[in-house]
This record gives structure tokens, sequence and C-alpha cells, in this order.
């Protein structure tokens, strides 16, 4: 088999088991968790915590296990992470209150504390051409996740209890091992050098070394106060729509879809706007599109209302995030991918805690009105940020 037969079959091998795990992880979030962390008793504070508290496993776990597949390997990183994905959602069966659900909730965090750095340096390990086609195909399969998801839960929700939904994602997952048994393992540099050194200290300098990057820390707090407002609104619309207003659970589960759906057709389109009207002007007309959608959302009542807010929303994502990505995907380190990635993920996911957190501590003493326009304003300051920054390198093209 040839060089580059075999680099192909390995993508489309590690895609295929990142789409499976992703979109059935992603079935148990939204609307699903909401809804059955509010049936157990869990207030809008805790509450915010739960739809967090799985995120901040990978804040504080990416690195490691990127680190650790950079000494020991992916597809091994990879096996570990399919079987969290695939037990820890029977275990909903045992959840009884809010605490529980807080436990459990940190374990399965784990999941994707493993999956997300190792397979995406695995995509970055595969071979120095194309990298970046690779780098999207592989970004493709991982957001069209997100389009099935929302609605399939809130479909399942209609015949089936919350634990038994958990149970059919777990299900779901176990297809995964199948195309991961198959992959070879590739490395960029060869094996990394296994120093006789206390770990600790191993780790420690590897990281020093895959975080000398201002640009990527620039960036990525860029992309991590999007993610604070979006996943306040992913946490708490489901509750407002479907309790407060009575929209259908269909409808709730549509609106995540349709917003991942224009999220996804958009981001070939913004990467060609960003291009011919550079990163920093394309950037922040998105997030100015992206925060009048946003501050519409206290004034929609209806289903179609309701999904014309999505789009913009879903529109608006798929231009901003892709422009944030294309300054940062250029700079990460060369050695320690692994761990690289591990790191951008934590500062990705520092936002994704704070949102479902941040929304709860405002709905404890506030409405939510006062929600849905912190959120606009957030990214409102966002888009000024990024127009009259001025800039200190030019090769960046960014500010």
């Amino acid at each position: 088999m040839s060089e580059s037969k075999e680099v192909t079959q390995n993508l489309w091998r590690v895609t295929a088991a990142d789409f499976v795990v992703r979109t059935a992880y992603q079935m148990g979030k939204t609307p699903l968790l909401p809804l059955f962390a509010a049936s157990i008793g869990a207030g809008p504070l805790l509450l915010g915590f739960i739809v967090s508290v799985s995120t901040m496993t990978g804040f504080f776990f990416k690195p490691i296990f990127g680190f650790l597949s950079d000494r020991n390997g992916r597809r091994l990183w990879m096996l570990i992470g399919i079987a969290v994905f695939s037990l820890m959602p029977f275990l909903y069966w045992l959840v009884e209150t809010p605490q529980h659900l807080v436990v459990l909730r940190l374990f399965h965090g784990l999941a994707t504390a493993i999956f997300g750095p190792v397979t995406l340096a695995y995509v970055a390990a595969l071979a120095v051409q194309k990298r970046a086609t690779r780098q999207g195909w592989f970004g493709l399969a991982r957001s069209g996740s997100y389009l099935i998801a929302p609605t399939a839960a809130a479909w399942l929700l209609q015949f089936f209890s919350p634990e038994m939904v958990f149970s059919i994602i777990g299900a779901v997952s176990l297809v995964a091992f199948l195309p991961v048994f198959f992959l070879t393992e590739h490395r960029r540099h060869g094996p990394v050098s296994r120093s006789n050194g206390n770990p600790m200290t191993t780790f420690l300098r590897a990281a020093k070394t895959a975080s000398n990057s201002p640009v990527l820390w620039f960036a990525g707090t860029m992309e991590m106060a999007i993610y604070v407002a979006t996943y306040a609104i992913k946490a708490f619309l489901p509750l407002y729509a479907h309790l407060q207003l009575g929209v259908d659970l269909l409808t709730v589960g549509l609106f995540f879809t349709v917003q991942e759906s224009l999220n996804l057709l958009a981001r070939p389109i913004g990467g060609k706007l960003a291009d011919h009207f550079g990163l920093r002007n394309t950037l922040a007309v998105a997030l100015l599109v992206l925060s009048l959608a946003m501050s519409m959302l206290p004034f929609a009542s209806t289903a179609m209302q309701f999904l014309l807010i999505a789009g913009a929303m879903g529109a608006a994502l798929g231009v901003s995030l892709p422009t944030i990505i294309a300054l940062y995907s250029q700079h990460l380190p060369d050695q320690n991918l692994g761990l690289g990635m591990g790191l951008l993920g934590t500062i990705r996911n520092l936002g994704k805690i704070a949102g479902p957190v941040v929304g709860g501590a405002l709905l404890a003493f506030a409405t939510y009105t006062t929600l849905f326009s912190v959120c606009a304003a957030l990214i409102l300051l966002l888009a000024i940020t990024i127009t009259f920054r001025t800039s200190r390198q030019e090769n960046t093209d960014f500010i």
C-alpha cells in the first residue's frame, strides 16, 4: 500500500471515529442534560455548573493526555477515550441528586479531554503535505456531529426517559472502536525521547515550549470569550424556550441544529471573505452580527423567530471562529503536537466552563433577558476591540 493511500485511509478512520463519539456525546448535552438536571432538582446556578463541569475536566487534563500521547502513542489513548465515551452514559441510571450528576459529569469529561487533543495531534502528524486540507476535512466532520445531535436527542426524548437516551448514547459510542482498531501509528518527528528525569519536570518543560506563542494566547482568548457567550445560551435556552415560553422540544433541538448547520456552511465562505477583505474586517463584522442575533433572543416567541436567530448566530460563528483559527493554526509549535493541541483546548474550555456558570449566576439574581443582553454585550465588546486594536506585527494580518 502506498504511503499516500495509507494516510488517506487513516484520516477517514480517525474522522469516522471522532464523528461517532462526538455525535453521541453532544446528544447528551443539549437539550438533554439541562432538562435532566432540572428534573432532579437542580436550580439555575447548580444547573449551570453541571453543564460546564465536564468541560472543566478537559481544562485541566487535555494538556496532560496530549503529552502522554506524545510519549505513548495516539492510538492507545484513542481507545481509552472511546472506552470512557461508551461506559459513562450507562451510569446515568444511578443518578438521583444534582450532586451525583456533578460527580458523574466530571468523570464523563475525561472522554473529550483524552480524545480531543489526541485526535487533532494524530491528524497533524499524518504527513507534512496537505496538512491544512486534512485538518479542514477533519474539522468539517467534527462540526457535523453538532448538526445531528440536538435534534436526535430531542426526538428520542419524546419516546424515552433521559436515562434511556443516555444508554443509547453509550451504545452508539461503541461503534467508534471499529475504525480505531485499524489505525496505524504516525509520528512526524519519530518517537519522543523518554527521559529518565522527573516526569513532571519533563511535562512542564514541554508545556513551556509548546505555549511559547503570544499569537496563540491572544487568539485563544478571543475564542474563549465567544464560547462564554454561546455556551451560556446553549445551557439555558432550552429552559427559557421550553419551560417558560412553551416552545416544543423539537423546535428547541432544531434551534441548535440550524445554528450548527449555518456554522458549517459559512466556514468556507468565511475563509474566502477573510482572504479578500482581511481577517480583522471579516472578524469584526461577523462578531457584530453575532451580537445583534443574541440581542434578539428576548424578543423571540415563535418557532420561526427562534430558528431565524439560530441561523444568524450560526453563520456568524461559521465566519468568526475559522478566521481566528486561521491566525493561530500557523503558529502552533511543530514539536509536542499533542501537548500543543491540549493547551489550545484548555484555553477554549475555559470559555465553555465559564459560560454556563456565569449564566447560572446571572439567572440567580436576574432574568433571561439580562442573560441574553450580557452575552450580546460581550460579543459587541470583542467586535469593538478587534476594530480599534492597532497592529504590532504586520505579518500576522490580524489586528
